[in-house]
């Protein structure tokens, strides 16, 4: 191992081998070394003598700095002195306002002679670094205390010590340890540095030692542990160890709850707004965010927000308060940053300006500056200004401005006065001269001059102010003799509010806290104070004098919780604990010989609002409920801002907040509710101050379940109604009570039938008037209340005979199918049926009919085209007649088309024409289908089946041949029986014959809208759909409008509209009774327009 270098003085250098210096390098001057960030003043080495005293020195300036940096002071490379302070080591700091600096000192009292060494002050702040070192040499060290030399073996960067000196190393360092001597408790010997036990050389013992991976160890380390890590396992070269770590990567912990956590900090300018957002891996992880450790509640400063997986912190209004540490907690996981708030710089607006007076007279010096509420000092001479209640000046802003006030001014009171703002400073000259002088009381005799005119003799005195009282003497010229008068001067009281610097005198405060108004007050003598509440003086007063003489007054409360006192200069009420009741107008009273004076302050005590009323439930739903409430009787002094709203199961004990935005209206909807599940609401009141007490909570309400469905008419007599339904679909947790039945007249209020509720679902209504029209609904009654309620689609009509509606529709059969048609009816006693076929009593051996109690049938073995027609049936009780028709239509095969001939022949084409058949057997012609056959073979084959038109054009013929052809007619039964065959043939030309073509004249297709079919006059029944049908003709193609009493239908559910092939076709669906009158139909097209009217009867049931 090469031995240690000696330096010229005798002592050994200490080295290490690696990537650092080479020994020879050690005393040389590094280049260009780093500057520094934050020291402005670097503490310097020095030297003293046994037992003396040095001060090290090292400042920072605090200009761009939110917070005071973080310093320690070390002696070596790792002893902290922070806790060896004591009888020979102290450490101070200061910082200076004015200059924004710094100052941190570090004093060494009677030094020894292991004192000597090298010293470190570090300076942190934030992610900035800085230090320094130094050197203490004290005189008269002995050699026994030179340094300690330690070599060690060459640590390269990829080779991890183990064995050797590097155990060597820690061992003596920990010996070193257990010899230092620092007292923590102040004894004689606290401070000092003892490392005698460094120069005993012991061998050391060859122990084994457990391989450890250092780099991992660093790894996982923080940066201020690295010089501690290096020294526990002999690494030297730490210059080479941080190279080393800084090109190692750290691998990082994949967060499991954040996707993207907070910034390391923020900044936001003081009154601005900023947001705080994390991104979450997991969006269903509860979060909660924290201030300095504190929980963060939901207040309109702080607002929570979510979109997306994005979790965001709102901070309204940024002060200085809100200066702090935020985190965010999700689960085991935390992520953390800082927000700095910046206060701008307050500029001079309006500068001060220089001010020549008297003495005795009124200075007011007047600043504007850029921000309202503003902190400034102001100075005289460099110094501050005095301004308490004692003090001959007063301090006064509004707004912007700012005033220094001078009541009386001296002549000590010339000066250059200034304002210091964070953003500047301005300055003015002051200047008193004296108006004239006098002696006084407290200043040598002087001799007057006085002018006389006979034997009186006058001196005046001009604006007299209190410094004018004292003994004067009058000396006559050429005499010996002198005459003294004592002159006593007495000032009105009078009171100062200005220097409460409140606006309008209005001093606010919240509840609970003290309130301490100091007024300044003036008057010789000292004046009496009286303080009143409203016109009444309020507690017992109490007179006492002070040391000083001076009269106070004290009105005393319970416990003395409110009281006055009364100085020389200002008077101070005080109220400890502030309650509402401390509201109003306070009364100052001052009164001595010389006057009385007045002034009135108003204190506003301000709180959280009054719990709001308990919420009401007006409306509940399947999974909603509408909710209203009362605001609070007392808004705290301070506007409501709005409410919070809050939900719980009954059962439970936990609350849920339903609105995160503040609710303005006095109105919720909570939704999301579970059906059949009691729950309660309640309301907090929230104003500037804070959140109110909870309301008392609403009356337990149950989500509503569904109406009943499938209410019918069950019966029907003269006075009685016996309806029937079943259950809701769903019912829920609270169950089904019962049903409340209810009925009204035709435009009438609704009428409850059953006082009790029915567990039933059949009920009969009686007390009816007959022939009565009535409606009728039911409701599901639980716990929660009724439900909505099921109505009857239409009136019912109170008569004891009724007949079914389906049976007034048209009752179609073919020919020779069985007709059975069973007409049921209602009456009591058994009614008379009879039946007629169109006006004509019913031939008993064409068509059978039975009756019995309930129904009549008509029976018809084998229908025939003549027992078509409409049957009337007639159901008699006594003197109540009912009727229904029927209208039965039988229907056969049509006949054949009628004159079938060919049009024209042309090319491979063939037009063909046609009239319909006479016989359409019964119903409407539906198509037609057209064959063709050749002459030679004459096999007929399909052309076009389902035609609608009277006349075609056959194409694709072959030529050559010679083509007959044939039609049949086609109704909802089928083809006819027989088909129509052309007369003449079809010859279709081979080529190379000439066909002249004929010459056509265009033919103008336009035509103004025509009603080929008009609008017919129908009866519709209540509740079941009609249609209204016509056609037109026009081209170009018209627009088609329907009218109801000449009003236009639009956008009405109720309606349908339809338009096809010329076919004008009006849905109603559902019509009532109030659905009838005349409907119009209109159509419009460039050419004119058309129009059509029907009449529509709508009848009950």
């Amino acid at each position: 191992m090469p031995e240690p270098t000696k330096k010229e003085d005798g002592q050994p250098e200490v080295w290490s081998l690696g990537d650092g210096q080479p020994p020879e390098d050690i005393d040389k001057q590094v280049e260009n070394p780093p500057l520094s960030t934050l020291l402005i003043e670097k503490p310097q080495g020095g030297s003293i003598s046994v037992g003396g005293d040095i001060t090290f020195i090292a400042k920072v300036e605090a200009k761009d700095l939110l917070r005071k940096p973080a310093i320690k002071w070390f002696k070596g490379k790792w002893m902290d002195l922070a806790s060896k302070t004591g009888k020979h080591l102290q450490l101070k700091e200061s910082f200076d306002r004015f200059t924004k600096i710094h100052t941190f000192e570090m004093h060494i009292i009677k030094a020894k002679e292991n004192y000597a060494g090298n010293y470190r002050c570090e300076v942190t702040y934030k992610d900035k670094f800085d230090s320094c070192s130094f050197d203490l040499e004290v005189k008269g060290l002995s050699s026994a205390s030179n340094c300690l030399v330690i070599s060690s073996q060459t640590i390269n960067e990829g080779n991890v010590l183990k064995r050797g000196s590097a155990l060597f190393y820690s061992q003596t360092f920990r010996r070193c340890l257990r010899a230092l001597t620092f007292d923590h408790e102040g004894q004689d010997d606290a401070g000092e540095l003892d490392f005698s036990g460094l120069l005993k050389h012991r061998e050391p013992k060859q122990e084994e030692v457990p391989e450890v991976d250092v780099w991992e160890i660093l790894k996982n380390a923080r940066p201020d542990e690295y010089e501690k890590i290096a020294f526990m396992y002999g690494i030297t070269d730490l210059r080479g160890l941080l190279r080393r770590l800084k090109k190692t990567k750290k691998e990082e912990k994949k967060s499991e709850a954040f996707a993207k956590k907070l910034e390391p900090a923020y900044q936001v300018d003081k009154g601005g707004k900023i947001r705080l957002v994390v991104d979450m891996a997991d969006p269903t992880v509860d979060l909660k965010w924290y201030k300095n450790g504190q929980e963060i509640r939901p207040t309109p400063k702080f607002i929570f927000e979510h979109k997306g997986t994005q979790r965001i912190l709102v901070i309204n209004n940024c002060q200085m308060n809100d200066d702090a540490a935020y985190s965010v907690v999700a689960g085991d996981e935390k992520s953390s940053t800082e927000l700095f708030v910046k206060v701008l710089p307050v500029k001079i607006v309006k500068e001060l300006e220089p001010v020549n007076t008297t003495v005795n007279e009124r200075i007011e010096l007047e600043c504007e500056v850029s921000e309202e509420g503003a902190q400034v000092k102001w100075l005289k001479n460099g110094v501050e200004v005095p301004t308490g209640v004692r003090s001959r000046y007063r301090v006064k802003s509004e707004g912007t401005k700012h005033w220094l006030i001078i009541d009386d001014a001296m002549k000590e009171d010339t000066g250059t006065y200034s304002l210091m703002a964070t953003g500047g400073t301005s300055e003015a000259r002051v200047q008193v001269d004296c108006a004239y002088h006098h002696p006084t009381t407290n200043a040598d005799p002087v001799l007057l001059t006085l002018s006389y005119i006979e034997v009186f003799t006058l001196i005046e005195v001009e604006s007299c102010t209190l410094h004018d009282s004292g003994d004067y003497t009058f000396v006559p010229e050429g005499y010996s003799q002198s005459l003294c008068a004592k002159v006593h001067i007495i000032d009105p009281p009078k009171v100062h509010l200005e220097a409460l610097n409140a606006p309008d005198n209005t001093v606010t405060v919240v509840a609970g806290n003290k309130l301490r108004l100091e007024i300044p007050i003036s008057g010789e003598p000292a004046p009496r104070v009286v303080w009143m509440k409203g016109e009444r003086v309020s507690g017992t007063i109490e007179y006492r004098r002070t040391c000083t003489g001076v009269l106070e007054i004290v009105i005393l409360d319970t416990g003395s919780r409110v009281r006055a006192e009364t100085f020389s200069d200002h008077t101070c009420l005080t109220i400890d604990v502030t309650e509402r009741e401390d509201t109003g107008n306070y009364k100052i009273v001052l009164q001595n010989e010389a006057g009385e004076d007045t002034a009135s302050v108003k204190v506003k005590v301000v709180d959280i609002p009054d719990a709001p009323g308990a919420p009401l439930v007006p409306t509940v739903g399947g999974d909603w409920c509408s909710m209203t409430w009362d605001p609070p009787y007392y808004d705290g002094g301070s506007p409501i801002l709005g409410y919070f709203i809050e939900r719980k199961k009954k059962q439970s004990s936990r609350w849920m907040r339903l609105n995160f935005d503040l609710c303005k209206e006095t109105t919720f909807e909570p939704k999301k509710m579970i059906e059949g599940v009691p729950y309660e609401v309640r309301i907090f009141a929230v104003n500037a101050i804070g959140v109110s007490k909870p309301s008392e909570p609403s009356k337990p309400f149950v989500p509503l379940g569904d109406e009943p469905t499938m209410l019918v008419v069950d019966d029907v007599t003269d006075t009685t109604v016996t309806m029937k339904w079943r259950p809701p679909d769903t019912i829920g947790a609270a169950g089904l009570d019962g049903y409340q039945v209810e009925y009204c007249l035709e435009g009438c209020e609704w009428i409850l039938a059953n006082k009790e509720l029915t567990e039933k679902t059949k009920y009969t209504i009686t007390g009816l008037t007959r022939e009565a029209k009535i409606l009728v609904r039911v409701k599901a009654i639980n716990a929660a209340g009724p439900s909505a309620p099921r109505t009857t689609q239409h009136s019912i009509l109170v008569k004891e005979i009724r007949i079914p509606r389906h049976l007034k529709q048209t009752y179609m059969r073919k020919v020779g199918e069985v007709v059975n048609l069973v007409v049921p009816f209602l009456g009591k006693p058994r009614p008379k049926v009879n039946w007629l076929k169109d006006g004509q009593p019913i031939d008993p051996t064409q068509i059978n009919i039975r009756n019995s109690d309930c129904d009549s049938i008509i029976f018809i073995r084998k229908a025939e085209r003549k027992h078509s027609g409409k049957y009337d049936m007639t159901v008699q009780v006594e003197n109540h007649v009912d009727t229904a028709v029927l209208d039965i239509q039988i229907v056969d095969l049509p006949g054949p088309p009628q004159c079938v001939r060919i049009e024209e022949v042309w090319g491979e084409n063939v037009a063909l024409d046609w009239t319909p058949p006479k016989d359409n057997g019964n119903a409407p012609i539906t198509g037609y289908t057209i064959q063709k056959a050749d002459k030679k073979t004459m096999e007929w084959y399909t052309c076009v089946e389902h035609y609608h038109r009277t006349c075609i054009t056959i194409s694709d013929l072959v030529v050559g041949n010679e083509y007959f052809f044939r039609i049949f007619s086609e109704n909802m039964v089928g083809l006819s029986e027989s088909a129509t065959i052309t007369k003449d043939s079809a010859v279709i030309v081979k080529e190379g014959m000439n066909l002249k073509n004929p010459e056509y004249i265009d033919y103008d297709f336009t035509e103004p809208p025509k009603f080929t079919q008009p609008l017919i006059n129908t009866f519709a029944i209540a509740g079941y759909n009609t249609t209204l049908n016509c056609s037109v003709r026009a081209n170009p193609r018209p627009k088609v409008i329907w009218m109801k009493n000449k009003i236009m239908i639009l956008d009405d559910p109720r309606y349908r509209m339809f338009s096809n092939q010329g076919v004008c076709t009006l849905e109603i669906r559902k019509p009532s009774p109030f659905d009838g009158g005349v409907y119009t139909c209109k159509a419009i097209n460039d050419l004119g327009e058309a129009q059509v009217d029907c009449k529509l009867e709508v009848k009950g049931q």
